[in-house]
C-alpha cells in the first residue's frame, strides 16, 4: 500500500532474459531510470523472493505478469516461465496469457491451455505480432472470453521495437469487438500512446466495456493527453499500469498520481478498484 491506498500494478513484464533482444533490454535500462531492476535476476531469470521484495518495496500489494509470443519483435516469453513466480508468492502475482494468431492455431485452443495454467486475463499485442486485432481468427477467442469473464488487454499505440507494425495499434480496431461481444471488458493498454489519445478516452467514456490502463504513460502528463474529455471523468475508466521495469519506479509513478488532485474515490479506483471490478478472480487471491 501506498499513502493507505491499495496498489495493484496491471502490466508487469518479468521475462528470461535470453528470450529477449538487445532492443528489449535497452528499452528497460533507458526507462527504468535509478530503479535497480536487474537486482531481481539470478542468471537468466527473476528469483521470485527477490522479485516479490522489489514490488513489496515499491508498495504493490498485487502485480499481473505479462508473456508474450512475438518472435518477429521481442522473442517468445513463455507462459511457463512465469509459473515459478506465481507459485511461490501467489499473493502477490497473477498472470495474464498471451496469443498470436500468427502462432497459435486454432488460437482459442492456446487460450484454454494458458487459462488451465492459471492465466485471469488474456493480452493481445498486435503491434508486436503484427496482426488486425479485429481478423475474424479471433472472434472465438473474444466469444470464449466473453462468455467466461475472461477480460483481454490489447496493446494500442506507438511502439519503439524495430520491427512493430505501429498501425496495429489503432485503438479504433476494437470497435466492432467492443460493440459486439457487449459482456467482454476490454483494457486498452498505453491508452491510445501516441496519437490515439482521443479515440481511446472516447471509446472509454462512451462504452461500458473498455477501460484505460495507464502503463507506460507518465502520471504528470495525463492532464496533457486527456484535459479535454474530462480527466477526473475518465479516471473512473483508468486502471493503473506501470510497464515494469520500463519505468522509474512504481512507488514513483504512484506518488505522481496522487499529486494530480483526484478525490479519494477516484484514486481508489484508479490503484486498484477498477483493476478488482475487470479482473474478478482477483477477488480469489485477495479477498
Amino acid at each position: 500500500m501506498i499513502d493507505g491506498y491499495e496498489v495493484i500494478d496491471a502490466h508487469v513484464h518479468t521475462p528470461r532474459l535470453s528470450s529477449l533482444p538487445r532492443a528489449w533490454l535497452d528499452w528497460a535500462d533507458k526507462y527504468s531510470g535509478d530503479c535497480p531492476w536487474r537486482e531481481v535476476y539470478h542468471g537468466d531469470a527473476p528469483d521470485p523472493d527477490a522479485l516479490d521484495v522489489l514490488l513489496a518495496q515499491e508498495g504493490v500489494d498485487h502485480a499481473l505478469l505479462f508473456c508474450e509470443y512475438s518472435p518477429a519483435v521481442t522473442g517468445a516469453q513463455r507462459i511457463e516461465d512465469l509459473l515459478p513466480i506465481r507459485t511461490r508468492h501467489p499473493r502477490r502475482f497473477s498472470l495474464v496469457a498471451n496469443i498470436n494468431p500468427h502462432l497459435h492455431f486454432p488460437p482459442v485452443a492456446e487460450l484454454r491451455r494458458q487459462l488451465d495454467l492459471g492465466a485471469i486475463a488474456l493480452k493481445l499485442h498486435p503491434v508486436h505480432g503484427r496482426f488486425d486485432p479485429g481478423e475474424g481468427d479471433l472472434y472465438p477467442v473474444y466469444a470464449h472470453c466473453a462468455e467466461h469473464g475472461i477480460p483481454i488487454i490489447v496493446h494500442s499505440g506507438i511502439s519503439s521495437f524495430p520491427g512493430a507494425r505501429t498501425c496495429c495499434g489503432n485503438p479504433e480496431l476494437l470497435l466492432d469487438i467492443a460493440d459486439y461481444f457487449r459482456d467482454l471488458d476490454i483494457v486498452i493498454a498505453h491508452g491510445g500512446r501516441g496519437w490515439w489519445y482521443d479515440v481511446a478516452a472516447f471509446m472509454a467514456l462512451t462504452k461500458p466495456n473498455v477501460w484505460l490502463d495507464l502503463s507506460g504513460l507518465p502520471p504528470k502528463q495525463l492532464p496533457e493527453y486527456y484535459g479535454r474529455h474530462g480527466l477526473d471523468r475518465l479516471a473512473r475508466k483508468m486502471i493503473f499500469g506501470t510497464d515494469w521495469p520500463g519505468v522509474p519506479g512504481v512507488r514513483r509513478n504512484v506518488e505522481s498520481l496522487l499529486g494530480l488532485g483526484w478525490s479519494s474515490e477516484v484514486v481508489t479506483a484508479v490503484l486498484s478498484g477498477n483493476a478488482r471490478s475487470v479482473f474478478t478472480q482477483l477477488a480469489t487471491t485477495l479477498g
